[in-house]
């Protein structure tokens, strides 16, 4: 592969590379660090690509090890409501989905991202994070039974409070007529 080659594939994996970044840093500024490391690092080690058609995979990997060293170098975890709380972010700027795949653990999120997000194959994503295929297919159903969970819960809080304002507005009204 040609470096005129790598830079259309970055240009095209943006997006990509941002959601996989993502996934395993959420402040933005460390997002934006570890895909500039990568891209460095991918155009430093071309030579080391063995076939073309897996230079979508080999970029991937690099931006999550790049993800991984920033995390080391933290060397803390910062809980998703310290960040937003940090970050003066609103609550509302997430859907539920995105906040219910941000509190899956770190190794259950990855898997999630790469194959849902990213389109990856359970082998692919075996391959990315060097490990079995029943490894990344467990990982799935947990984070599927998770979500699933945590989904229908805000769906029955989002009804019963729904419900809630409904029988107050209907009791207010009905309070007035006496």
């Amino acid at each position: 592969m040609k470096k005129e080659e790598l830079g259309t594939l970055i240009i095209a994996s943006e997006d990509s590379m941002y959601r996989v970044a993502k996934t395993l840093l959420y402040n933005d500024a460390d997002c934006a660090d570890a895909i500039q490391e990568a891209i460095v690092k991918a155009f430093t080690n071309l030579h080391t690509l063995r076939q073309d058609s897996y230079a979508k995979t080999w970029l991937t990997r690099i931006v999550i090890n790049e993800c991984y060293a920033i995390m080391r170098k933290q060397k803390r975890l910062v809980s998703l409501e310290d960040y937003r709380q940090e970050e003066g972010a609103c609550k509302e700027d997430y859907s539920g989905l995105y906040e219910a795949i941000a509190a899956l653990p770190a190794e259950n999120r990855i898997c999630v991202t790469l194959y849902y997000l990213e389109g990856y194959s359970v082998k692919e994503t075996a391959k990315l994070l060097d490990l079995t295929e029943s490894a990344v297919k467990n990982r799935l159903a947990r984070a599927r039974a998770r979500l699933k969970a945590e989904l229908e819960d805000d769906v029955q809080t989002e009804r019963v409070q729904s419900h809630s304002s409904e029988t107050k507005g209907y009791m207010l009204r009905g309070c007035g007529g006496l």
